[in-house]
């Protein structure tokens, strides 16, 4: 093991070895845990939704399929293309992609106790996922429909991810902070 290998299993989740963090993460059926199996699962759907938006902003694929319906009204390669869209010296699918990546690894990081053991993960974790929830909001109900004037499902798909992200995060988050503030309330 390297000693920046060592130095992050440290971090996320302290002297557990690894055997048992793997058993731990696994097989625990707690309801933070399940949360954070959530979490994996929203995410990665956020990542096929925008992995097929980043392909059409980078050029791969010429066209996004929309829903064959005249309300709302859909019109992918409009939003996705718009100046917005491109505001940020690049695409923002491939940014969506990272945000969501970033997901992905706070949930699978360190031990189902975390809220108590490395409370500052789940507090990361809710730092992280509520401003992406924010600018999908931004996007979901201001962008698509006010300034666009057009929808596109990968992105309200995408909008909705965030969401689930941001409420499935929370409650290990007030936990921790609870924790942290010594008015953490004992599981029973």
């Amino acid at each position: 093991m390297t000693s920046a290998q060592s130095a992050l299993r440290t971090a996320l989740s302290g002297d557990v070895p690894p055997a048992e963090l793997r058993q731990q993460i696994r097989n625990d059926q707690g309801s933070e845990m399940r949360h954070r199996r959530d979490v994996l699962t929203v995410s990665l759907v956020g990542i096929a939704s925008m992995a097929i938006v980043s392909l059409y902003q980078m050029g791969k694929v010429r066209h996004l399929p929309d829903p064959p319906v005249s309300k709302p009204h859909f019109d992918s390669d409009k939003v996705n293309a718009t100046e917005e869209a491109f505001g940020y010296g690049m695409p923002d699918g491939p940014l969506t992609l990272l945000a969501h990546a970033m997901n992905v690894a706070l949930a699978a990081a360190g031990p189902p106790d975390r809220a108590r053991t490395r409370p500052w993960l789940p507090l990361l974790a809710a730092a992280v996922s509520a401003p992406q929830a924010a600018i999908a909001a931004k996007y979901l109900f201001h962008q698509m429909p006010k300034v666009d004037k057009a929808w596109c499902p990968y992105c309200v798909v995408d909008a909705l991810t965030h969401f689930a992200t941001f409420a499935l995060v929370a409650p290990e988050a007030v936990e921790a902070a609870r924790h942290l503030t010594g008015t953490s309330q004992t599981r029973h």
